[in-house]
């Protein structure tokens, strides 16, 4: 079950700025634990299925995942 949106304006959004890790608001809303990133960076939604099915892997279907990131920004590779 891939992450995308239902509807996007235009097909292509600009490319903007990555602006770095989140330094205000890190207390954890759902569970016990929590990953923080090292460097920022785009992530895709393939990127985001692989890490959660690796991580209900992981833990064997005996706890719960929650993933608060949405990716709602189309990464697109350059043309040749």
């Amino acid at each position: 079950m891939p992450l995308m949106p239902k509807r996007v304006k235009y097909r292509k959004s600009q490319r903007g700025s990555r602006k770095g890790t989140a330094s205000r608001n890190l207390r954890i809303d759902f569970g016990e634990f929590g990953l923080q990133t090292l460097e920022r960076a785009w992530i895709t939604n393939t990127q985001l299925e692989a890490a959660r099915v690796a991580l209900t892997r992981n833990m064997k279907r005996k706890g719960k995942l929650w993933i608060r990131i949405f990716p709602d920004k189309s990464v697109t590779a350059r043309p040749p």
